[in-house]
């Protein structure tokens, strides 16, 4: 990780973040404003650091559940949005396909 990675992260994550919640964060802050990602691209992401030699191609699949599990708690915290079709919805009830982005605010 280089030192432009390091401080967008620590901007925006605190201490106690889940490390899926970090790794979340930390994609986000790397995008353009606005922008946003899909959680399987988090979940790959969090694989990849994880990754031993055995594991399989499609390790990044026993990540999604926990991807949407911080999403839904970092979004309860408003540091986050999740989205359905390029609109925000409420954490505590939505399903099927989701994006996530920063607040517009922070």
């Amino acid at each position: 990780m280089n030192d432009k990675e390091m401080s967008a992260e620590s901007s925006v994550t605190k201490d106690n973040d889940d490390p899926v919640a970090v790794t979340i964060l930390t994609l986000l802050t790397e995008m353009e404003p606005g922008k946003t990602l899909t959680p399987e691209t988090a979940a790959r992401r969090f694989a990849e650091g994880r990754r031993r030699q055995n594991d399989p191609p499609e390790l990044w699949r026993r990540y999604l559940n926990a991807v949407r599990q911080q999403a839904i708690h970092l979004a309860r915290a408003g540091r986050i949005e999740i989205l359905r079709k390029g609109k925000p919805v409420d954490p505590n009830d939505f399903k099927g396909v989701y994006r996530l982005r920063l607040k517009a605010d922070g």
